[in-house]
């Protein structure tokens, strides 16, 4: 069975019609970043940790105040490294220790 992870045309195409629908013309989604983050998430704490996390991780970037696309990027990138670790069971900051080493 092919996943759309397999074929990165049909995430282009996915992405593309939504960001024509939700107005977001100039984004440019880093696929491995957020798909290496939903799989992390998964295997830590089950397979519907992926999508939440990466929306949590959507929502914080765009929060944060930026202004260009490299500060977007870089919005997500944070947020991705921060949900990584918090997802993690490795003693070290992640979710067995609460919100240590996190923006919390």
């Amino acid at each position: 069975m092919t996943t759309p992870a397999d074929d990165p045309g049909r995430l282009d195409d996915l992405s593309r019609r939504l960001t024509q629908a939700l107005q977001i013309l100039d984004l440019d989604v880093d696929y491995p970043l957020l798909l290496g983050l939903a799989a992390e998430t998964a295997r830590s704490v089950g397979p519907d940790g992926g999508p939440i996390s990466t929306f949590l991780v959507g929502y914080a970037a765009g929060m944060t105040r930026t202004s260009g696309k490299q500060a977007v990027t870089e919005a997500v990138q944070r947020a991705v490294e921060v949900a990584t670790q918090a997802t993690r069971n490795t003693g070290d900051g992640g979710r067995d220790d609460g919100w240590a080493h996190t923006a919390q």
